[in-house]
């Protein structure tokens, strides 16, 4: 191993899966940034049609004014400056890509680190999305048993969308990187479970380091050293972060879940929770959850099917409206991609405006 692949490191999972551990760990490694959630990739790429022609200056001054002043995103927890940020997007090639891209970048820079990532566990939805834009991008799924998921996000202060949906959430997660599985290379995706890693994080650490083409660093067993700087201090709910690691939350679902949880969840996704290696209790073969869960859980799923259609139909609607690359294009992978797709001209297009704005 090397240690000089220049790859972008996207982080999913179910939320409360263990992804913001795991980013600690990773950006613990002296190579490789992983910042804190953005919250502002998704909306520039659904927006990206409102933004029109890139190569056009106040377009461009539009989506760092997007990025950095959107209220709802997570930008001020980058530790990047606007300025920064409304410099560098001039100096990029003109893609939707290669400007997100970019702010992550400087969020590398900032300490020192030579790979750029990204963390947000609803990637996971959005895989398609995540490779549109970044298309060397290697995935790290991180899987942790639903019902302590679902367990973990009752209590959480921000999950006000009721138990239905956090079965539903683990569910549709685990589905998706099941696909993911079957149709991405072994070098574009990784599974590691959160059991696993708590048990042996060495071990493990190792392994998904072999996976980046990085040489492991004992740094990453620290993770909980200065973790201030990786998760910000508000998000109290990560206190676990701060501390060395432990297995004390594995398994807590016998104690945080009552039986009915349990048995809606495994006669729900208990086929999910078997195809990732983890086994159902015997309560689901006693008996089915009742009526009531039963209807609950079929009323939330005909909403959110509802919501589904909508956002494929929005998502259907943006793609005919955007005629123009998305890819980012500032590593390797990313360029040699470009020139492979008939795009080769925009880079060197952008070569002759950056000189230019450099005289």
């Amino acid at each position: 191993m090397t240690g000089t692949s220049d790859r972008p490191i996207i982080i999913v999972g179910c939320a409360r899966s263990g992804t913001t551990l795991l980013q600690a760990m990773v950006h613990s490694h002296p190579r490789l940034a992983m910042p804190p959630e953005n919250r502002f990739v998704m909306p520039v790429y659904r927006d990206r049609a409102s933004f029109g022609d890139l190569r056009r200056p106040e377009n461009r001054d539009a989506v760092a004014q997007f990025i950095t002043k959107t209220r709802g995103t997570k930008f001020r927890d980058l530790g990047v400056k606007a300025a920064a940020v409304r410099r560098r997007v001039h100096e990029v090639p003109p893609t939707i890509g290669s400007m997100l891209a970019a702010v992550l970048e400087l969020h590398a820079q900032a300490f020192a680190k030579q790979r750029w990532g990204d963390k947000r566990p609803n990637y996971i939805q959005d895989l398609d999305v995540v490779l549109e834009l970044f298309p060397d991008a290697q995935i790290i799924h991180i899987i942790r048993d639903g019902r302590d998921c679902a367990a973990s996000l009752k209590r959480m202060p921000w999950w006000t969308f009721g138990y239905p949906a956090s079965v539903y959430k683990w569910k549709h997660a685990i589905e998706t990187g099941l696909r993911a599985r079957k149709e991405l290379r072994a070098d574009q995706y990784h599974e590691v479970r959160y059991e696993d890693l708590v048990a042996e994080p060495r071990k493990h650490l190792q392994a998904l380091c072999a996976f980046l083409d990085e040489e492991f660093d004992e740094a990453m067993l620290e993770h909980h050293r200065e973790s201030d700087v990786k998760v910000p201090q508000y998000k109290d709910w990560h206190e676990k972060v701060h501390e060395p690691v432990t297995d004390s939350a594995v398994q807590r679902w016998q104690r945080d879940l009552d039986a009915e949880e349990i048995r809606l969840f495994e006669h729900v996704a208990g086929r999910q929770l078997e195809a990732v290696g983890y086994a159902r209790s015997l309560s689901w073969l006693r008996r089915q959850p009742s009526a009531h869960s039963r209807w609950a859980y079929r009323s939330f799923l005909y909403r959110r099917h509802r919501r589904e259609e909508a956002e494929r139909n929005e998502a259907a609607q943006a793609a005919r409206e955007y005629d123009q690359p998305v890819a980012a294009m500032l590593t390797s992978g990313q360029r040699q991609y470009a020139r492979d797709n008939g795009f080769g001209d925009l880079l060197r297009e952008n070569v002759s405006m950056s000189e230019s704005a450099s005289e």
